[in-house]
């Protein structure tokens, strides 16, 4: 019986790896947003674990005092696929006016935590350098699902570091507690987008021992990692009413409220998780982008 915690790490890690490798296959997302042209092009930023390759939207007129926005995508850690919000990255750029990195991080099980969320951090780090085509003293950050863990754990370290300053994070419907089960979570064991079982593996990919599922910067809406969020940048935060991520997101909005860096918590109707990537909800999608292009607009342009 004592091998049987270890057999089913090892089979969740397989898994994860099979997944990570069909990435590159799925299904384009069904929201382009084509009709909005970006000026786009590829990168690389060194950061302490190697290249990281980022897809820059620079829109019309850009220039050095143009804002900067880093977007992190979901995936649940595992599967690597940024072109996934080439659609939000082109609504965000068109409507905030500002420049977007896209983040091409490395994912688990081959690269599990700290390394994703460190190489973001150093991609932050260096998209706020004075010397970039941008202005990296107006910064935003944030990303969906497991993007919007990554955001809230950057938000933290940078904070921890006194510094770069970050003028606003997005966390939409985010992973903020891997301690608590899948299948523990209010509407877990219903909730179809993604099931349990395969929540339950990315996380055993990315945080694959309890110790690491508690740390702060993998489950900031745990326990007592959301007792001090004083100084944290301002954060609107993103939930789905069907979503089993929803009641930690909740939580953690109340956690930053309470802190006094709250700008909004808004919480959509009728979808689940990814409803925007999927596009059953058209109408929907286009007015939380809004929504959110207007907070970065107001925040990050006047910051």
């Amino acid at each position: 019986m004592a091998v049987m915690p270890n057999l089913y790490e090892l089979a969740a890690r397989a898994t994860g790896r099979a997944m990570g490798a069909l990435s590159r296959r799925a299904p384009a997302p069904r929201r382009t947003f084509s009709d909005l042209p970006a000026d786009t092009r590829d990168i690389t930023v060194p950061t302490r674990h190697g290249q990281v390759r980022c897809t820059v939207y620079r829109p019309s007129g850009a220039s050095a005092s143009t804002p900067v926005y880093v977007n992190v995508h979901g995936g649940g850690f595992v599967i690597r696929l940024p072109e996934q919000d080439d659609a939000w990255c082109r609504y965000l750029m068109t409507h905030a006016d500002v420049v977007v990195l896209n983040v091409d991080y490395d994912t688990a099980p081959q690269h599990p935590f700290p390394i994703s969320v460190e190489q973001v951090h150093d991609v932050v780090v260096w998209a706020s350098d004075p010397a970039r085509e941008w202005d990296g003293s107006r910064l935003g950050i944030g990303g969906q699902s497991a993007g919007g863990s990554l955001s809230a754990a950057v938000a933290r370290m940078v904070r921890d570091a006194g510094g770069p300053t970050l003028a606003l994070q997005i966390l939409h419907y985010p992973v903020l507690d891997m301690v608590t089960p899948p299948n523990r979570k209010p509407g877990g064991q219903h909730n179809k987008v993604p099931p349990p079982w395969m929540s339950r593996v990315f996380g055993l990919c990315y945080a694959p021992d309890s110790a690491t599922r508690k740390n702060p910067l993998v489950s900031p809406a745990w326990g007592p990692n959301s007792e001090n969020l004083a100084g944290m940048a301002p954060a609107v935060v993103v939930t789905a009413e069907h979503d089993a991520l929803r009641d930690e997101a909740v939580r953690y909005a109340r956690a930053l409220e309470g802190a006094g860096v709250l700008r909004e918590h808004h919480d959509v109707p009728g979808v689940d998780h990814g409803y925007d990537i999927q596009d059953r909800t058209p109408l929907t999608t286009e007015r939380v982008y809004s929504l959110l292009a207007g907070h970065v607009r107001r925040v990050v342009q006047q910051s």
